[in-house]
């Protein structure tokens, strides 16, 4: 019988968002291979998937080299620091797993006959002049930036997937994906979301840079999970955004926050970091005619779901 199934691989497969593609792929009935070089994912979001025989884990570093025996049907690749405190501490990895990981993951895609989705990101926008921002924007990055190791990397990714697209004729798919939030995040990630939930649950001041007047669009993972899902199986192969239009400013979100875990907001501010976007919407006009996509989980719902998490795991 599992001759027939599906066969998928998922690269950082046991990263927050990895992890939750792991679990819908097995749920719609795949053959799921998670790879992972923990160096930022945690076996313990996947544990739940061990034993079972639609899913292997392999450990592994697709920057270096990628092999994977049988066949493989889709390739997805998440593998990449995704939050500034991580790429920062690691701009080399960050950039290999963009540019040589992709490079390997398009070859074994090839190889294998394999329709291959990558992980592309809001940050290809940088610090956007338009607003919300549309696919067919090019975007205001710093290159030489603090994170430009991030928004190069995969701009770079985006380039050379369509390169093997174009010159090669292989099936790919590019999601740009924002803002997104969920249970598996990691506490110490960095990012606005579970920095504030681990403060406000440790009753500590929340932390804001620049004056707070910044913007972001939260997603909920399980409607990322659904676009990405619709995304691979359409046909469609430029960008796509992925992300919830519904905007707030940080201060506004850390007095959302303080309300939701019953503090008071102490905000302490702190200078904005380098090249840091000032504003971050997206434009899903293409992603609600092609794909039939659009986020369901409102803020309120999906924070509520979020803080049970973070409460069982916030020390």
């Amino acid at each position: 019988m599992s001759e027939e199934k599906k066969r998928v691989l998922i690269t950082g497969g046991a990263g927050f968002l990895g992890s939750h593609l792991c679990d819908r792929f097995l749920a719609e009935g795949y053959c799921v291979v998670a790879m992972d070089n923990l160096i930022t994912g945690s076996l313990q979001n996947i544990e739940h998937l061990f034993g079972r025989p639609d899913f292997e884990f392999h450990q592994a570093d697709v920057s270096k080299f990628v092999f994977v025996p049988g066949k493989l049907d889709y390739i997805l690749h998440f593998a990449s620091p995704a939050s500034p405190i991580d790429y920062l501490k690691i701009p080399i990895q960050t950039l290999k797993v963009g540019s040589l990981g992709t490079h390997n993951l398009l070859g074994l895609a090839r190889v294998k006959g394999a329709r291959m989705l990558i992980a592309s990101t809001s940050e290809v926008y940088g610090d956007p002049e338009i607003h919300p921002q549309v696919e067919e924007y090019f975007g205001n990055v710093n290159p030489v930036g603090p994170r430009g190791c991030y928004d190069e990397a995969k701009r770079f990714q985006e380039a050379i997937t369509m390169a093997y697209h174009n010159h090669h004729g292989l099936e790919t798919r590019i999601i740009r994906i924002f803002n997104t939030y969920g249970p598996r995040m990691r506490l110490d990630d960095g990012r606005v979301l579970p920095a504030f939930l681990s403060q406000a649950l440790r009753g500590e001041n929340l932390t804001v840079f620049g004056d707070g007047s910044q913007t972001r669009s939260f997603c909920y993972v399980d409607d990322l999970v659904e676009g990405i899902y619709r995304l691979l199986l359409s046909d469609y192969h430029l960008p796509v955004n992925i992300g919830n239009p519904s905007e707030i400013t940080i201060k506004e979100f850390g007095e959302e926050i303080a309300r939701l875990t019953g503090v008071e907001f102490k905000p302490t501010y702190q200078a904005l970091p380098e090249n840091d976007p000032m504003k971050r919407r997206p434009d899903i006009t293409k992603a609600k005619e092609i794909l039939g996509w659009e986020p369901k989980v409102d803020r309120a719902e999906g924070l509520r779901r979020t803080l049970e998490y973070f409460k069982e795991h916030v020390k």
